[in-house]
Parts: structure tokens; sequence; C-alpha cells
């Protein structure tokens, strides 16, 4: 049997070689494996390829930039029957491979992942905000979301089986990829096992950005599962909204500050809906999640033609109240404007009917990709 490293590479000159060095190959070779060590080279300006291969690794070059975009090439490449993965930069305990790949070889697990927040992280390894809230945030959204029952998401040392990645079908190109693969292992049950490691300072400089990658994280697992963050709270500001601006329109009670609370609910909880219906639309036509029943009703690509209807009768219901009022107003000589609530509606009307024509082109153009995909 074979076992294959793969270390994506950014400019990690001086740390690489070191990196490549503590993959235990003897310790490896006794148990029977043989051992292939590849960097991929992301893209890098300086002499990383070169301390890589003087270190004993075999170096590819990817050279679209991209976390994702790497170790696809790597894993792409890899001709082990179990595959490991880390960064180079010096943080993973490589010189654990041994003891990490058990759950695999005793056939207790199809796909490992390392937990440093049950292992040791040493001093300066892990900053205050990634280990008291960056990191269990995420991963406790990640497994309310998707069951996963783990303790560190978005731990990047992990290992699988070839068959397993080629199972998981993972195509994201930055660091989504790590939550894609997590997400597709639960999604496929495959059965998954979590082992403690030690987590090391970095050498050199990080790559990291706290807050957009976090954001990418939550972006992504939101394609996935797009209804606890848009569509609940979309249906609860919608009903809100429409109560609220109802009540005070068929009482004829001049309330405008409830008013303009209820009109801002009803356009945050429709965009929330539709926001909804963009996410759902774009990750069934991408391959990332299947669409619900209530979703592919609406999302059908027929009935975009009755949105763009109803988005046409709530504008021209706008524009006639509005129309209404300035025909009033100009009788009164366009002194003061007395019919502020109706004006404040027959906004609310005219956006709300902006809003449903352009999300009906919009959502028609995604929908596009899934329909030519059907054709094929």
């Amino acid at each position: 049997m074979k076992v294959s490293v793969v270390i994506p590479a950014l400019n990690e000159e001086g740390i690489v070689g070191k990196t490549v060095r503590s993959v235990p190959i003897n310790k490896l070779h006794e148990m029977g494996f043989e051992t292939e060590i590849i960097v991929v080279d992301n893209a890098s300006t300086d002499n990383t390829s070169q301390e890589a291969k003087a270190a004993g690794a075999r170096v590819v070059l990817e050279p679209k930039r991209g976390y994702g975009n790497a170790y696809i090439r790597g894993f792409t490449e890899a001709q082990g029957d179990i595959i490991v993965m880390g960064d180079a930069d010096g943080t993973y305990p490589f010189d654990e491979v041994a003891e990490f790949i058990q759950p695999i070889l005793k056939s207790d697990a199809e796909f490992v992942i390392g937990s440093r927040l049950k292992g040791d992280i040493k001093p300066g390894a892990m900053p205050a905000l990634h280990k008291y809230i960056g990191n269990p945030f995420l991963t406790w959204v990640l497994n309310v979301l998707f069951s996963t029952g783990i303790s560190d998401a978005h731990c990047g040392m992990r290992a699988m089986k070839k068959e397993v990645w080629d199972k998981l079908g993972l195509k994201t190109s930055g660091m989504e990829f790590a939550s894609e693969m997590v997400i597709e292992a639960s999604r496929k049950k495959l059965r998954i096992a979590e082992i403690p490691i030690t987590y090391y300072p970095r050498e050199g400089e990080s790559k990291l950005s706290s807050f957009s990658d976090g954001w990418r994280h939550l972006r992504f697992m939101m394609l996935y599962r797009p209804g606890p963050f848009l569509l609940i709270p979309g249906v609860i500001a919608l009903i809100l909204g429409i109560s609220l601006t109802a009540l005070i329109w068929f009482q004829g009670v001049s309330r405008m500050h409830s008013l303009i609370l209820g009109g801002l609910l009803l356009l945050a909880g429709y965009q929330l809906l539709l926001s909804w219906l963009y996410f759902g639309a774009f990750s069934a036509a991408y391959g990332y999640s299947r669409s619900s029943g209530i979703k592919k009703k609406l999302m059908n690509y027929h009935s975009l033609e009755k949105e763009l209807l109803l988005g046409v009768i709530l504008l021209a219901a706008g524009i006639s109240l509005g129309l209404y009022v300035i025909s009033n107003w100009s009788t009164g000589g366009f002194g003061p404007l007395y019919q502020i609530q109706t004006t404040i509606v027959a906004m609310i009307l005219s956006i709300l009917g902006i809003q449903t024509i352009f999300s009906g082109m919009f959502l028609s153009l995604l929908l596009l990709n899934k329909e030519e995909k059907k054709g094929k």
C-alpha cells in the first residue's frame, strides 16, 4: 500500500523543506507503506519549489491560486491508497501521520480529521479570536446544520482513502474547500473519526484573513442550508411587516412611525425570501444541493413568468396610488401633503414590484444553467 502526503504551499520558503522532512517515511516503511510527498506549488514567487524538491518531495505546479485549487490538483496527482493533507507552514504534526491514519487502517473510519481544540495548542499557534470565538462558532453552525459531530471543523490536517476522495466530488477553489469536504463527508454518511493533535505556531507570514475567511465559510454553508439563515427570519419579518402595515392602513390612524417600521419589516422580510430563492437556485444550478419540494415549485423555470406578472401588478398598484396622491395634491395647489401614509404604501408597493421583476429575471439567468445541463 501507498500513502500520499499532499501539502499545498504558497511562498513557504524557509519552512516547506522542514515540513517535508517531518513526514516519518522510515516509520511508514516499517509499517509496510510506500510513501510519496507531493508539494503543490500554488504559484509561489520564492524558492518554495526548489526547497521542497531538495527535501525529497515531488512538486507539482498549480497556477490558479486558492486553497481548494491547490488541494484538488494535489489529490488528483496522488497515487496513494491513503491521502493525508496538511499545510506547509509547520503548524501540523506530520511526524504523527502513522498514528493519524490508524482509524482508516483499522476500518474504524473512512475520513479522519484532526482536532486542535481537543489536542494541544502551543502558545502563539492560534489567535484567541479563532480559538474561543471563530472556530467554535463556525463548528457549532456546521454541526447544527449537518450533524457532523466534530469539535474543530477547520482543522487542516485530514486523511482519507483515495476512493473516498473520488466519492466526495469537491469543486470549490478557495478556503470553502475545508467546509465543503466536511459537509460532503457528512452528507455521504462517511464514518468520521476525530484525532486530537498538537498545533504549533506557524513559521512565516500568515495568509489567513479572519473575518473574510470566516464569512466565506458561513456563506458556503448557506448554499447548502439557506433556510435557517434566510427563510425563517424572512417569513417572520414579512408576517410582522404585513400585519403592522395593514393594521395602520385599514384603521386609517395616523401612526407614521409604526407604518414606517411595518414597511421596513415587510421589505426586509421579502428581500430575505428572495435571497433564499437566490441561494437555492445557485446551489441547485451548480450542484451543491438538491431543491426541496416547495423550492422546486417556486423555482420552476416556467413559473417565473408569473413572478414577472406579480411584479408588474405590484408596481402598477404602487404607481396608481402614487398618481392618486399627486392628483389630490395638485388639486390643493401643491400645498402641504397630507396623504403621507398613502404615499408610503405606494412606495412600498412600487419597491416590492421592482424587487419581484428583477428577482424573476435574475433567477431565470441562474436556472438557465440548470436547464442547459438537463438538456445535455
